[in-house]
């Protein structure tokens, strides 16, 4: 199974990631990691992402989530998965793949990406993920401000219950 941590950015994905997969003994994908150098570069000098550039990163990371699948391996993954079609595409091929959706108050999303230290994506480009955020109708929805350890048992809860 591949677990699909999803949201806009400095909603939490990469914490909760983390967290759930250690708690699952998963392996944990940092979706930043698969972003081409040009996107980051375009992110830092503060100008959103299109379609056209998703793509690549979004084919990079399927390419990698469809090699676990093959070898039987689950994983958790922090990405922002903003349109239908980028979850398509990041599940094309993949057997069993799930969807956490991290959703909550726009304020306090603001605030921990203005508090955020070291990361490429300004807290300009915030606007940008919310207006092209399509929520999932399939995927299980977490708020962004539950305690972490009450987020893991929220997924947990759900996958094991199919």
């Amino acid at each position: 199974m591949i677990i699909v941590v999803m949201g806009i950015a400095a909603s939490g994905k990469s914490t909760l990631g983390r967290a759930l997969a250690k708690s699952l003994d998963w392996e944990f994908v940092e979706g930043d990691d698969y972003h081409p150098a040009d996107n980051i570069e375009k992110m830092r000098q503060g100008v959103p992402l299109d379609d056209a550039d998703r793509v690549p990163w979004l084919e990079s990371m399927n390419d990698y989530l469809k090699l676990l699948d093959k070898v039987g391996k689950s994983a958790v993954v922090a990405c922002s998965a903003l349109k239908q079609q980028y979850r398509d595409r990041l599940g094309h091929g993949v057997s069993d793949m799930r969807y956490v959706f991290l959703c909550g108050d726009p304020e306090l999303i603001q605030q921990r990406i203005v508090e955020r230290k070291g990361h490429f994506m300004p807290p300009d480009l915030l606007d940008s993920q919310i207006a092209a955020m399509e929520p999932p109708q399939d995927a299980i929805w977490v708020g962004v401000g539950l305690p972490l350890a009450e987020k893991v048992g929220v997924v947990e809860r759900a996958i094991s219950h199919g």
